[in-house]
């Protein structure tokens, strides 16, 4: 009887060492991952506080950011170039994280706010504010987020009828996105020449005029939507994995799904209201963060940290790799096009998951 079971539990044994090893391997490769990502924000971030028409070193900036009154630094760095790098790191993270968690949900990389109409609902809204109402910087930040929220309540309504089916919601998206670039040419077609380049530089997604007051909606939007999302983590993954897996996992499917949903718009909208509809920066960064990850563990905080790089980065080049300054969303949507195709390939030939 000894014999018998004597290799069966040698192999359990190894077995469970293979595990192990396995999930440690992977849990090291995600901290360095991170790790390497969250240094080269930080890098990115300080070269942006210290390099623009007047040149500051790091320790004018550090003095700066600790309260000091430093000569010209104080409002250049403390009241331009600070604001403007938080925006471009929160703004970043926020599109991250929403994209992914669209790309999770509907199982498809391709199903990003950028394809299925979400940010197209809140341009649509913030062109109509600035050419046919004519209303301050404030209130077209605020009318962009309604219209993103309501846009994404629109499409979630005609893709739940008798049930949930992710296709069916990214088509309605893809639809509803092109009623409302339709919208957007109109209103254009019919705008002044100064309301024409107002609302061109707010569709074009740009960093430029943020200041802490744009900032701070943002900061309190992700301090509070982010842990809740981090909180489904847990049931993302598990969704990840298909409906039928997820409730034998003991997941409450409508209930986990809304509520990722709502807070990933949420965040997503106050990100748009401030900085407008920065080209595919949701749309890239879970599938980076997932080449770079590996195939387990939540995308989540990855994606967001490769968005946040993605726009700082973007925004760095924009301003002084060329000769004229150029808005954040021309790079990112130089870098996005060419994404969007090769991952159209790819998903033609391997399937639709991230």
């Amino acid at each position: 009887m000894t014999a018998v079971r004597t290799p069966s539990l040698l192999a359990a044994s190894t077995t469970a060492r293979t595990i192990a090893r396995g999930r440690r391997r992977r849990a090291t490769r995600r901290v360095a991952v991170i790790g390497a990502l969250s240094v080269a924000i930080a890098a990115v971030f300080a070269v942006s506080l210290m390099i623009g028409n007047t040149f500051y070193g790091p320790g004018d900036v550090f003095r700066v950011i600790l309260g000091e009154q430093v000569t010209g630094a104080s409002f250049t760095v403390g009241e331009l170039r600070l604001p403007r790098s938080l925006l471009g790191l929160f703004a970043g993270f926020a599109f991250g994280m929403a994209g992914v968690t669209f790309q999770s949900l509907l199982r498809n990389p391709l199903a990003s706010p950028d394809i299925i109409g979400i940010s197209a609902g809140a341009s649509a809204a913030a062109v109509t504010g600035i050419v046919v109402l004519s209303l301050s910087e404030t209130a077209v930040s605020l009318l962009a987020l309604a219209g993103a929220l309501a846009t994404a309540l629109v499409i979630w309504l005609l893709a739940h009828k008798d049930g949930f089916a992710g296709t069916r919601l990214i088509l309605i998206g893809i639809g509803v996105a092109a009623m409302l670039d339709s919208v957007i040419t109109y209103v254009l077609s019919r705008a002044a020449v100064w309301d024409l380049q107002v609302a061109m530089r707010w569709l074009t997604g740009s960093l430029n005029g943020a200041d802490w007051q744009t900032l701070t909606p943002v900061v309190i939007a992700a301090a509070i939507l982010v842990p809740v999302m981090i909180g489904q983590t847990r049931n993302l993954d598990a969704l990840r994995l298909g409906d039928d897996t997820a409730a034998a996992l003991g997941v409450a499917l409508t209930r986990s799904r809304l509520l990722l949903i709502v807070a990933a718009v949420a965040l997503l909208a106050f990100a748009t209201a401030a900085t407008g509809p920065i080209a595919f920066v949701a749309f890239m960064a879970g599938p980076i963060a997932a080449r770079l990850i590996g195939p387990a563990g939540s995308l989540l905080v990855p994606a967001g940290v490769v968005g946040a790089l993605l726009v700082l980065s973007a925004d760095l080049v924009g301003q002084f790799a060329f000769e004229n300054r150029l808005p954040v969303g021309v790079i990112t949507g130089v870098l996005g096009a060419p994404y969007l195709i090769y991952l159209l390939i790819r998903t033609n030939r391997s399937g639709g998951s991230l």
